[in-house]
This record gives C-alpha cells, structure tokens and sequence, in this order.
C-alpha cells in the first residue's frame, strides 16, 4: 500500500530569508542608488558563480581564518567528486575570474558586484547565513590614489542613501605594511603574546602561532589588556608603507573626509596590505561595522595569476538596510503614475490598449483587476487607486469611452496641470490636461 504523499508546508532554511513586497523594493532602491554610484566612478559591473572551488577560499582568504575554519558551505560533487564552497565573500571569486580571463593582459580594470553570500553562522538581526554584499575590485592599480578612490566612493554611496558620515557611520583605517614587515610584527606578537599564556583564552592560544594578528581581533574583555599592550604594527613599518599610508590620509583630507586611525584594525582575511578600513555605526547601540576593505596587492599571484595589485571593498546589504531603518532615512515606496478605473470587464477591449500605448511611452500604469464579483464600485475602486499612491487615476466610464475618450482624475494634484513626470502622456493626446483621446 503506497504511502500519502507529504504536503504539509515547507519553510526556507533557517537563516535564509526570502525577501518579499514591500520590502523588496527597499532592496531594489539600494541597488539602484549603488548602480548609480558605480557608474559615476566608472566601474564595470561582474557577476561570478554562486559556487567556486573550494580551494580558492583556502588560498585566498586563509586557511586558519574563522571563515574557512567554521563557517564555509562546503560539499562534495556527486558526480566528480570535486570540493565545491558557496562563496562566502566577493573578492576571491571576482580576482580568479580576473585570471581566468586576462582581464587585465590591457590594464587595470574597475569592477563591482552585487550578490549572495554564504557563512555558517549564528543567524541574528542584520546578520544571516544568505547574506547579500555589494562590493568593488580596483585591479591592477599600485598607488594610494585608488585606495583614497574606492574609500571616497563609500561615501558617495552613503551621501546617496541619505546616510551623514560622522553621524550615522564613521571611517576607520590602518596600514598593514608590506609581508615582511608584518612578518616582523607576527614574530613580535608571538612573543609577546607567549609571556602573557596564562591570560589568553582557547581561541587565542589555538592562533597563537598560526596566525597571531587575529588575536588583536578579539572581542573578549578579559583579554583587552593584553592585547592593548601588544605590539603595534606602526612599529614595524618602513619608509615606503608609511609613505603609502601618509599618501592616502592627506588625499582623504583634501577631500575632507574625516577618518580615525585605528593601529589594531586587521580586518578578518589573510589576504590585505598596506590600507585597510572599516565603517562603523553606532546607531545599533554598540559599535558595529557596516562593510570595509583594503589593499590585497599579493592576491592576483597567490590564485596564479601574474603579480598584480588590488583594492576593493564590501558591505553588508541586510546591515546597510537596518542602518538606514534605525537612522530614520525613509525609503520612497514605489508608486504608479496612474491608476486605471473601469466600471465593468466590458471596457476592457477599449482600455487595455491605452493602457499599453501609455507603458510602452514609459508611464506606469496600474489597472484595477476584477475579483470574482466582478469589478467592484467605482467608490472602491477610487479608495484602491488612491490607496495605491497613484498621482493620476485614467477613468474609463461609460461616458468617455462612447466619446472615445478617457478622463484623466488628479488624486494628488487637484487642479495643477499634468507634470512633467507625466509627459508621455501629454505626447499621446491629453487635451486641456484633463482628457486622453483612446
């Protein structure tokens, strides 16, 4: 006797959130305000698989960072048996697809992206297991110009969002140096950190020689005075990556833009030099970064490519829209131009072709859709069409369409003449702004 079939309800993955009306449209607002900034700077939009080799994750993040540690989605292919991982950030998959391509065999590329992510994490507000990002690459670009570029285009994109730096979010920053001056730094950590065993927790005594810089990373109290009495990276760096930094702080001052530099700001990736930053906001009550980046001029070499510097930088969409939400930027809903009426299903053959005559000109039209009782009252009709936000409803009574005509209602603008959003329709035959010859 074979089985029922189950249908009782599935629900996405935890930690995976479907994104629905309206708040889809915040989300769309977002990424047209980052499109928008992106192509001021001229940056070239690169869309890379959801699914990479895990190996480029090893390689390009590190192997002993938290993300490739704990966190990575990762599978065996059923039929190959190769090692997938669904990216767990932008930056690896844009750089091996920069190599894969010759991308840069003409010269340094700009490049963004936006797209899901992949961590297995704790799910909590703001921060999931399918999380969005919207990032930048600058490849093949040396000098601390770019860094002050990519760093300055945050805040365009903040300025656009209606985000205040200083208010709402502030810009901290630090200089890595260059390999062997970290080298320096890692060997002056470990000793110190070794006099001090006792007073480390698991995590930090698991780093301790792996990779030691993580450790001024923590957010464990007990240990921040220690790590406070680390030795600092500054320390360590030479005449040419002080000289990098010193370059891109007075480009960030010409331009005034106010910054704190922070001598512990490592970031979480193996793979940075030189500059790196974070946003911070303490709008959530505690500080919390929005997004960051930096330098990564080995990266390129590291995922085989010829030796070719880079610098970019991500933010967290799902962070960036609780920051916008706490800092009280109220994002417009989208909204029809027009709302169109009709009394009964037998207006329909003499409306929808003005309907489609106005979108194909590039007016949004809304049309009121019959429900199982017909079409409804005009009354309830108009409560829809002003509920919808319409600034113009396009009525198609009996008495216009035996005219041929359609009368065209303010709802927001009584008595104002048809604006210029609304020119398209003025092009295809309003008369007086009042009627639309069908």
């Amino acid at each position: 006797m074979s089985q029922a079939p189950d249908r009782s309800p599935l629900q996405a993955v935890k930690g995976m959130n479907d994104i629905l009306p309206p708040d889809s449209a915040r989300w769309e607002w977002f990424e047209d305000c980052a499109r928008r900034v992106m192509q001021r700077y001229r940056y070239a939009a690169i869309r890379t698989p959801i699914v990479e080799p895990t190996a480029l994750f090893v390689r390009g993040i590190g192997e002993v960072t938290d993300i490739v540690e704990k966190e990575m989605y990762s599978f065996e292919d059923s039929m190959n048996g190769d090692r997938l991982t669904l990216r767990p950030e932008g930056t690896a998959g844009v750089v091996r697809a920069a190599v894969e391509h010759s991308l840069l065999y003409d010269g340094g590329k700009r490049l963004y992206y936006l797209g899901a992510m992949f961590r297995h994490e704790r799910p909590q507000k703001g921060r999931y297991r399918q999380f969005h990002q919207v990032g930048v690459e600058a490849l093949g670009f040396a000098g601390p110009d770019v860094d002050a570029e990519v760093i300055l285009m945050c805040r365009m994109l903040w300025r656009e969002l209606g985000l205040v730096e200083g208010r709402d979010l502030w810009l901290e920053l630090n200089s890595l140096g260059q390999p062997a001056e970290r080298q320096l730094h890692r060997a002056a950590l470990i000793e110190h950190f070794e006099r001090h065993a006792d007073l480390l927790d698991a995590d930090a005594k698991r780093r301790l020689h792996s990779n030691p810089l993580r450790i001024l990373d923590s957010k464990n109290a007990a240990m921040q005075p220690v790590i406070e009495a680390a030795p600092k990276l500054a320390d360590c760096l030479g005449a040419e990556s002080l000289a990098h930094f010193d370059a891109v702080r007075s480009m960030l001052d010409a331009a005034g833009l106010p910054y704190r530099v922070n001598p512990r700001l490592v970031r979480g990736l193996d793979y940075y030099n030189h500059t790196v930053f974070e946003w911070v906001s303490d709008r959530f009550g505690a500080p919390l970064t929005v997004g960051g980046g930096g330098r990564y001029d080995g990266l390129v070499e590291q995922l085989g490519g010829k030796p070719a510097p880079g610098v970019g930088w991500g933010l967290g969409v799902e962070r960036l829209l609780l920051l916008l939400e706490v800092a009280g930027v109220v994002v417009p809903p989208p909204v029809p131009d027009a709302y169109a009426v009709l009394p009964d299903a037998a207006a329909l053959p003499q409306a929808l072709p003005v309907l489609e005559a106005l979108r194909a000109l590039g007016v949004s039209v809304q049309m009121h859709a019959a429900g199982r009782d017909g079409q409804g009252s005009m009354k309830s009709q108009f409560k829809k069409a002003d509920a919808s936000g319409a600034r113009y409803a396009l009525v198609f009574g009996a008495d216009e369409l035996a005219q041929g005509m359609v009368a065209v209602k303010p709802l927001r603008t009584e008595g104002q003449p048809v604006p210029q959003e609304l020119r398209p329709i003025v092009e295809a035959g309003v008369w007086g702004g009042e009627l639309l010859r069908s």
